[in-house]
């Protein structure tokens, strides 16, 4: 019997999450900060291509070129799937498949970062793994970097 009272406790509650109606929509859609993936592609690129300079000067050209790789693990899987959820993404009739078809290039993408990891030691001479992974975590949060600049640009205007 408490059993049944603990539950209708919780169903008399006021739903936490309110939909919110067309017009605080529209309102919170303009204080947001319209991010375009090739912003944050390119910061990925740049900062990537710094942080092989920096292991290059540090450790020698080997950690470079490894830094360099660990960049373009990053990159390249993420060129490619944000070209593919890019195309046909504003035609109407494509929108039923999208997050399928979201989840399929995010494996995608998965996929080709592993395949190029697993090809780091053919490809890269005299490989050293701590440039390679520094390249790779650098390069991969790049985007809060990004976001947040992002946001203080959108607030300096409003």
């Amino acid at each position: 019997m408490k059993h049944q009272a603990h539950e209708t406790e919780f169903e008399d509650e006021e739903p936490q999450i309110k939909p919110l109606t067309p017009e605080e929509a529209q309102a919170w859609r303009q204080r947001q900060p319209r991010m375009s993936m090739w912003r944050v592609l390119a910061a990925q690129v740049v900062v990537g291509a710094l942080c092989a300079v920096v292991a290059a000067l540090v450790a020698g050209r080997e950690a470079g070129w490894s830094a360099a790789y660990g960049a373009l693990a990053i990159v390249v899987p993420a060129v490619l799937f944000a070209r593919g959820v890019a195309r046909n993404s504003g035609r109407a009739g494509y929108a039923s498949g999208a997050i399928a078809r979201l989840f399929a290039w995010e494996f995608v993408k998965l996929v080709l970062c592993i395949a190029m990891l697993a090809a780091a030691p053919v490809l890269v001479p005299n490989l050293h793994w701590l440039a390679l992974l520094a390249g790779m975590v650098v390069t991969m949060k790049t985007y809060w970097l990004v976001l947040v600049t992002g946001r203080a640009s959108v607030r300096k205007t409003d």
